[in-house]
């Protein structure tokens, strides 16, 4: 009998290579993402993240881990069957906020509450574990040097006004829909630059971009739609053009009757030639490695948005990958750089807004 687990690759630390001046970009993506902060305060005077600023949904829900795992999926979280309260949260991409015509991409933040087991440096002592994904199967740039050139360019546009994004994002969408009729795919850049296509967020796959560690094993993950009513929505076009929250709008009236269920999956690596650690841009080829479930979330029917949400979870929670079980550790040189920056992103929304940030250690039910 074949051993599947023999196709995969073995985690160990030596798959990471840490570039000589990694530290001084690290410094520069979390000095950059403050300037962000420092002008959105400024301009609105709450304090608000510096990048998926914007929610559009705040959702309670479980996640059930699933039975009868093969031993390479049966890793970290996803051991041993066990049902655990999370807290989602639904976002754009901008740092800060902008009507929903300026076309971004989609981010998912999901807390995973009641997880037991050793813990990564900086969340000793907590029991979540977070899930930081966005709609594509990549990130947007190679290598931190690369993605610290695009926040800074991102950033320079944080006090323009929304008139010239709104052109912009048009112009980007434009040249999105010839590189998808030309390559059959998106490109992650144009995208960030407002080229996101307008379709509805609910029926888009979320993606962690960057690998993870999967206990023994190297992982990316992702989170996809599997109700009927989810799926309908894949590719849906949404007109953002309808009114500033358009996104906001039609994710409360979803969920105003109806629940969701969504498939988390793992995408195990072969190898890292053509699955690389490193190169946080390439997409892993599902023609290597499929995406294959580990767990189940479940929402039902419930108030998506409201104020009082926006508070408990906007100001109350911070989502980080770096909250975790060292079994989850993130992996790669943009993983690794940016994990200063969001605990400066939480410490500095904490002290302005005087707030205190925890993390849960039990279910939370949202206002």
């Amino acid at each position: 009998m074949v051993d599947a687990s023999a196709f995969y690759l073995r985690y160990s630390p030596d798959i990471e290579t840490v570039a000589d001046d990694e530290a001084e970009t690290a410094q520069g993506l979390m000095e950059t993402m403050r300037s962000v902060s420092e002008k959105t305060l400024a301009d609105g005077g709450h304090a608000i993240r510096s990048v998926h600023a914007k929610s559009h949904g705040f959702l309670e829900g479980e996640l059930e881990v699933a039975s009868g795992l093969p031993p390479m999926l049966a890793q970290g979280l996803f051991s041993k069957p066990a049902t655990y309260p999370v807290i989602m949260r639904l976002s754009t991409l901008p740092g800060d906020i902008l009507d929903d015509s300026v076309s971004t991409p989609r981010g998912l933040a999901v807390k995973i509450i009641g997880v037991e087991g050793e813990r990564l440096e900086g969340s000793e002592g907590d029991v979540t574990q977070d899930l930081v994904l966005v709609n594509g199967p990549a990130f947007g740039a190679p290598t931190p040097k690369a993605f610290l050139a695009t926040l800074k360019l991102l950033a320079a546009t944080t006090d323009k006004v929304q008139g010239f994004k709104k052109v912009v994002s048009g112009a980007m969408r434009g040249v999105q829909d010839l590189i998808v009729s030309t390559t059959g795919a998106p490109n992650a850049t144009v995208a960030t630059m407002g080229g996101q296509p307008e379709t509805h967020i609910l029926g888009e796959t979320f993606y962690s971009q960057v690998p993870v560690r999967f206990g023994d094993y190297v992982a990316k993950l992702c989170v996809a739609p599997v109700a009927p009513e989810l799926t309908a929505l894949t590719d849906k076009a949404l007109q953002a053009d309808g009114g500033p929250n358009a996104i906001r709008e039609a994710v409360v009236e979803f969920f105003r009757a109806s629940g969701g269920l969504w498939e988390v999956r793992a995408q195990l690596c072969t190898g890292l030639d053509d699955m690389p650690v490193e190169n946080a841009a390439t997409v892993w080829p599902e023609s290597e490695s499929l995406y294959q479930t580990v767990a189940r979330i479940r929402v039902k029917p419930q108030t998506a948005w409201s104020e009082a949400r926006s508070s408990a979870v906007d100001d109350g929670l911070s989502f980080s990958p770096w909250h975790g079980l060292a079994a989850h550790r993130p992996l790669g040189g943009i993983m690794r750089s940016r994990k200063q920056a969001y605990e400066m992103g939480k410490r500095f929304r904490a002290k302005r807004n005087g707030s205190t940030i925890l993390e849960p250690r039990e279910a939370i039910t949202l206002p």
